[in-house]
């Protein structure tokens, strides 16, 4: 198989301390950045959560949309229901 050279551009503390992690447990940088890629091939995802900290401009929307529900049908939410959902957004 061939062996290419990956570049990445990192802030210089951040690899330096991920040196000394990896260092801390007996691998170098190319080991742990290839255990990353095989992971995210094999898994088919990231190996870790990606969310967004916006989240403002979620819940406004959110709330936009139950706005216009609200003002197009007589349903209503109980308190709960309300929380519940609120809380699912916020996953």
């Amino acid at each position: 198989m061939e062996s290419l050279t990956l570049n990445v551009r990192v802030d210089a503390n951040d690899k330096k301390s991920f040196e000394q992690f990896c260092n801390s447990v007996g691998m170098n940088v190319s080991t742990a950045v290839n255990m990353f890629i095989k992971a995210v091939l094999r898994e088919q995802k990231l190996p870790f959560e990606v969310r967004s900290n916006n989240y403002d401009e979620i819940i406004y929307h959110k709330l936009k949309e139950a706005e216009e529900e609200m003002s197009i049908t007589t349903k209503r939410y109980t308190k709960d229901e309300v929380l519940k959902s609120m809380d699912d957004i916020l996953r």
